[in-house]
């Protein structure tokens, strides 16, 4: 494209053009000179400054609500996290180093454990650095980066955007969104589609285009320059916004609509959205800061509340997905030179068949004290022979329902296979994007192959669509891929019998389905398959 022309991922239907407004970078390092004269007086200025910065982000909750708001109170409890305000305290106690040098170096710490962590937990580093930055800020006693108060609608152009940062926007003065890193999975894009604001990420280049005004297409994934004196103009592409709680096309076919949740807080904003069970319950939440394995009782308990809202539906349990790329202590794992190609997911249940043992144990206790329908699938599967060991051990700890993820390329192709051995398939569309594409999903120079509106990734869903039919069993899909409304009726067309996603996609995602038929759905995934690029995949299903 030229020089006034840029391309990214397409995250948030509509379009839109207008003054740009810049987001400032974040921080840099702060300076570890001079020492502090009184280390003891210097490390007692850290808590009441995480204090104070929690303080302001719970305040900004109280007038947000939803997932806006959860996301506040979530970044609010990570600056107030006593874990980082203590070893930021020992830093300076122990090196002599100013305060907010101190907190910079021991979130920076926080923040590598997360991104070792990788999935999901690696997409929270962004948050923690979004804390660090606020409280290096109030220690220094300036502003804190981050969007600017808008005095008219503008188009916001940022490096990233933090998940407060962009849970703050208000929709009527935020004309779109465009940032030149983050992925298709970021909060960016999650909370842009939800609050209804055209939105581009991965435009590389961006923050080197001079330009006063934007003219955004989150359809296409492009980004203009525009004439400043043009007429500010906005048309979001959102579709229907009714939508009365069960998921179906217009003719009546049903495809579940599911949240995605990983605790307590998430269950009950999935509830709260109408979301009709949980199609992926990420239970890692139990096992990430235990310094050793968390009792059968311990885990019981905790499941139970992510369960309780959804007493008399439908909830599918992953079991453990950690492994070298995800460190436990009491696995000792092995170093590995490619974890994410390592002992992960279901294969260390293979060497360590015991601890999945007493996984279903209290996934089947929860169930029963939750009243939840729970049904159970294993991460990181890639064949028929390892779903059919997995189906085995969950019948045998009294739970009916057995199933797998499927986020490996040759699961996809042998799902047929797979099928004929479990219950139930639930595609993770983050994880077999980057398997099929070899592209990172934290990369934010390869998300365009992440992008769910590949050719290639709606090729290997067809097999899957295709398994499930001549089987008559389930398959669903619980990557963001199923946030996306327009998506959405791809992904019915091609088979796909049920939708998970996070909680402020759930709406309109089951408002588009009921707006077409089975039939248009089918002619709109045909038309998907058969483009060159996911530009032209997303043209082809224009409505």
């Amino acid at each position: 494209m030229s020089e006034s022309s840029l391309t990214g991922v397409a995250v948030s239907p509509g379009r839109a053009s207008g003054p740009v407004v810049r987001v400032a970078e974040p921080l840099g390092e702060p300076a570890a000179t001079p020492a502090p004269a009184d280390p003891a007086a210097e490390a007692a200025r850290i808590a009441p400054a995480a204090q104070a910065v929690a303080a302001r982000l719970e305040k900004q909750a109280e007038s947000a609500t939803g997932e806006a708001a959860t996301i506040l109170i979530t970044t609010a409890a990570m600056a107030a996290d006593p874990a980082l305000a203590s070893q930021a305290e020992q830093l300076v106690k122990t090196q002599n180093l100013p305060a907010a040098r101190a907190v910079h170096q021991a979130a920076e710490k926080f923040a590598e454990a997360l991104a070792a962590a990788g999935g999901y937990m690696a997409e929270r580093v962004r948050d923690i650095r979004d804390v660090r930055d606020r409280l290096v800020a109030e220690l220094l006693g300036i502003a804190p980066p981050g969007v600017p108060e808008l005095t008219s609608p503008s188009v916001l152009v940022a490096r990233d955007l933090a998940p407060a940062d962009t849970a703050g926007l208000d929709p009527a003065k935020v004309l779109a969104l465009v940032t030149e890193e983050g992925g298709p999975t970021s909060h960016t894009a999650i909370l842009a589609r939800a609050l209804g604001i055209p939105a581009v990420v991965a435009v590389r280049g961006l923050l080197v285009l001079d330009a006063a005004a934007l003219a955004v297409d989150g359809d296409a994934g492009t980004v203009q320059v525009a004439d400043p004196a043009a007429a500010v103009v906005t048309a979001a592409a959102l579709g229907p916004v009714e939508w009365n709680g069960t998921g179906a096309t217009a003719d009546g076919h049903r495809v579940k609509v599911y949240g995605n949740v990983g605790s307590a807080t998430d269950a009950q904003a999935a509830a709260d959205a109408g979301a009709e069970g949980v199609g992926l319950f990420r239970t890692e939440f139990c096992y990430l800061d235990a310094p050793s394995e968390p009792s059968v009782e311990e885990q019981r308990k905790a499941y139970t509340a992510v369960l309780a809202p959804f007493r008399g539906k439908p909830v599918i349990v992953r079991t453990l997905d950690a492994g070298a790329d995800k460190p436990l202590a009491f696995l000792s794992p092995e170093a590995e030179p490619n974890p994410a190609l390592g002992v992960r997911g279901l294969r260390i249940a293979f060497d360590r068949p015991d601890v999945l043992d007493r996984q279903l144990e209290a996934i089947a206790g929860a169930a029963q004290d939750s009243g939840a329908e729970v049904s159970v699938m294993a991460p990181m599967v890639a064949t028929a022979a390892e779903a059919a060991w997995f189906a085995e051990r969950v019948r045998a700890a009294g739970i009916a329902r057995a199933g797998v993820m499927i986020e490996i390329p040759a699961a996809a192709l042998t799902a047929r296979e797979i099928l004929d051995v479990v219950d139930f398939v639930s595609v993770g569309t983050n994880d077999l994007a980057q398997y099929t594409f070899a592209a990172d999903r934290q990369l934010g120079a390869v998300a365009k192959l992440n992008d769910p509106w590949q050719p290639g990734l709606l090729r290997l869903l067809r097999f899957i669509g295709d398994a499930a039919k001549a089987t008559g069993k389930p398959a669903g899909v619980c990557g963001e891929a199923a946030a996306d409304p327009r998506l959405a009726l791809v992904l019915a067309g091609l088979g796909l019998t049920s939708l998970s996603m996070n909680a402020p996609a759930v709406r309109a995602v089951g408002a588009s389905l009921s707006s077409a038929t089975l039939a248009e759905c089918e002619t709109l995934a045909a038309a998907a398959l058969a483009a060159a690029d996911p530009a032209a995949a997303r043209a082809a299903t224009a409505r």
